[in-house]
């Protein structure tokens, strides 16, 4: 399974996903689900991905492919904005389900997949985007300043009490990485490690990119001292008086 979130602030963008592609006592695989289009002082495009592997990897695959499209055909380097990128990807995803989709399905095996796209094209504010498997995607704005893919119920509750379009970028970070602590300690199918990348507004180039591995001291710190503040501040709650 997967987990990722994606938010668009007044000071920037915070893209993130987890590794963990299959899950189980015996066999767990990673893969990296974050793909980062980067034309320097023109674009940043952030691509993250939750579903079938095949089919997501199939996406990544024709937008790379796009690269190479024959002159005055759109592709993800030449888009004139962040919505015709994410037009792009809805029809790559549609062109998956029509080539795979069908037969998958037919085998038992779910054929789903679904895709945040965002970054900042040069000539336009930073844009953030959440497409479905049928390729047809919303967009972020301030009353919505984030989108989730794969296991969102676990870490959503801390995401909609702290975050605002305004909310600084370290809090934004660490307000991400303990979503990621809830979504971990109560789902085994998401895990370590996190893909993370800051980037500021207008840089029209890549902030910060990390990845948080098993026994990252910052993370490891963030997890026990979150941890341990939930059960102290649960402590000091009175008990319901009606229970005597």
């Amino acid at each position: 399974m997967t987990y990722c979130v994606a938010l668009r602030l007044d000071s920037g963008m915070i893209f993130a996903s987890d590794s963990r592609t299959n899950a189980g006592v015996d066999h767990i695989a990673t893969f990296c689900k974050m793909r980062v289009y980067e034309k320097p002082d023109d674009r940043v495009i952030v691509v993250l991905s939750s579903g079938n592997l095949a089919m997501t990897q199939g996406v990544t695959n024709i937008l790379d492919r796009h690269k190479l499209a024959a002159e005055g055909e759109p592709t993800i380097w030449n888009a004139d904005s962040m919505f015709d990128v994410a037009t792009l990807a809805g029809d790559a995803l549609r062109e998956m389900q029509r080539r795979d989709g069908q037969v998958l399905m037919q085998s038992g095996i779910d054929a789903s997949a679904s895709i945040i796209v965002g970054g900042q094209i040069r000539g336009e504010q930073e844009r953030l985007f959440h497409i479905y498997s049928q390729g047809n995607f919303i967009e972020a704005s301030d009353e919505t300043p984030y989108f989730q893919l794969g296991e969102a119920k676990y870490g959503k509750p801390i995401l909609d009490r702290v975050l605002t379009p305004g909310t600084p970028q370290k809090e934004a970070a660490k307000c991400v990485l303990i979503s990621f602590d809830s979504t971990i300690k109560s789902n085994i199918s998401v895990g370590l490690p996190i893909d993370m990348l800051w980037y500021p507004k207008d840089a029209l180039r890549v902030g910060v990119q990390q990845r948080i591995r098993e026994g990252d001291p910052y993370f490891s710190m963030l997890r026990q001292r979150w941890g341990g503040g939930l059960r102290r501040v649960f402590g000091e709650l009175p008990d319901p008086d009606w229970l005597e």
